[in-house]
């Protein structure tokens, strides 16, 4: 990940670079866009569950492994800090900030000042140290741009975003993250210059956010990469919920292909929830009746998932993978017809 020039350690951030951005946020905000690319057709196509999941989805789909983070992050500090001489004070609850999906654990090491947090289109200055090989985050000094680069496309990406949108000025935090069992890693932000909420957006730079970051995740789906386009459909979600109804239509087609994306990450029950979105606007939208199907049949839901699968065969009475799925489904409720009799028959026999 290319990262622009920085300041030396210690030096007050003074770059030619952050004085132009903190000047006219909004006019680099709407250069911004102007030259992004724009969107294209999403993905339609039917998917089918072979990836292993997530470590994240764990976390998500079990809120009570939060809990889990918790504790190994202060047991990873205490150990961290060395001797009891050198201990701080033990851990108050002030000090956890519990991120609201559930996905990290941070503790406040040094508190930030003042109230202003990173918002879209923020440069922020990171110190970063600890993250795993691969994260796409380099060690050391960074800048980074909230909302708009491609750094947030990295494995860590979303994580990091959603931490600087918590943290102040000048405040150090340790991080717990799903699936990195090593000692927690270290975020600092140092500074960051002026952005805009969501909400202080127009409504057609919001629709115009929300196509690039649609696009994006078509691209990222298109090259197996099914966990970045969901990311990156779930910020296209975001900028459109705060449109004034009725909304955009395109919120349609973003929740059918970020199920998509939630099942071949092992999600059945977040991209069951996908699925209702799209089907409270269109109750015959086949590909979001198919995928709940498979998402119910997961579950062990098997009457909602043959009840899903049969709509679509009405419709669509060709649908292969759709009758595939149905004949899945039947044989696995005769497996368990057949267990739960064997069982009858012992109990009463």
């Amino acid at each position: 990940m290319e990262t622009p020039p920085v300041n030396p350690v210690g030096e007050k951030d003074t770059s030619q670079l952050q004085q132009q951005w903190g000047k006219n946020p909004k006019k680099n905000l709407d250069s911004t866009i102007q030259i992004r690319q724009q969107a294209q057709e999403p993905p339609t196509e039917v998917l089918d569950l072979k990836m292993s999941p997530d470590p994240a989805s764990k976390i998500l789909e079990n809120p009570q492994e939060t809990e889990k983070l918790a504790a190994e992050l202060e047991e990873n500090s205490v150990k961290s800090h060395g001797s009891a001489s050198e201990m701080r004070e033990p851990l108050q609850s002030s000090d956890l900030w519990y991120c609201p999906d559930g996905s990290f654990v941070k503790k406040i090491i040094i508190r930030g000042h003042g109230l202003d947090k990173p918002k879209l289109g923020s440069r922020c200055r990171v110190l970063a140290f600890g993250f795993p090989f691969g994260s796409g985050l380099p060690e050391g000094w960074t800048e980074l741009t909230m909302g708009l680069d491609p750094w947030r496309e990295e494995t860590w990406g979303d994580l990091i975003e959603k931490c600087l949108e918590s943290m102040c000025q000048g405040e150090e935090a340790e991080l717990q993250l799903p699936g990195h069992s090593g000692p927690p890693v270290r975020l600092t932000l140092a500074s960051f210059t002026q952005g805009q909420d969501s909400w202080e957006l127009e409504a057609s730079e919001k629709e115009t956010l929300a196509r690039q970051e649609h696009a994006r995740g078509t691209e990222l789906f298109r090259a197996g990469n099914p966990e970045g386009a969901a990311r990156c459909y779930g910020r296209a979600l975001r900028l459109l919920l705060t449109l004034p109804p009725p909304g955009s239509p395109e919120r349609t087609v973003l929740h059918a292909n970020l199920a998509a994306c939630q099942l071949l990450l092992g999600q059945p029950q977040l991209a069951a929830q996908s699925c209702n979105r799209v089907l409270e606007r269109e109750p015959e939208h086949l590909k979001a009746l198919y995928r709940r199907g498979v998402a119910q049949a997961a579950l062990g839901n098997l009457e909602k998932a043959t009840a899903d699968l049969k709509k679509v065969l009405v419709v669509d009475p060709k649908n292969r993978a759709a009758r595939e799925e149905l004949g899945k489904v039947i044989f696995q409720g005769k497996k368990q017809d057949a267990g739960l009799a064997k069982g009858l028959r012992k109990m009463f026999g």
